[in-house]
């Protein structure tokens, strides 16, 4: 009775920090250029 069933496999199972974490080396460089050219384009509006 005390027995782990071996059908529940919780390896199996996604998750969702190492699906983000293999996204973030492109997502994060990408956000940095959109904000650099947001950033500029408010300085040389503002000027």
């Amino acid at each position: 009775m005390s027995k782990p069933n071996p059908a529940t496999n919780h390896a199996a199972e996604s998750d969702p920090v190492e699906e983000i974490t293999s996204v973030i080396p492109i997502v994060l460089p990408v956000v940095g250029a959109v904000l650099m050219f947001l950033l500029a384009f408010i300085a040389v509006s503002m000027a």
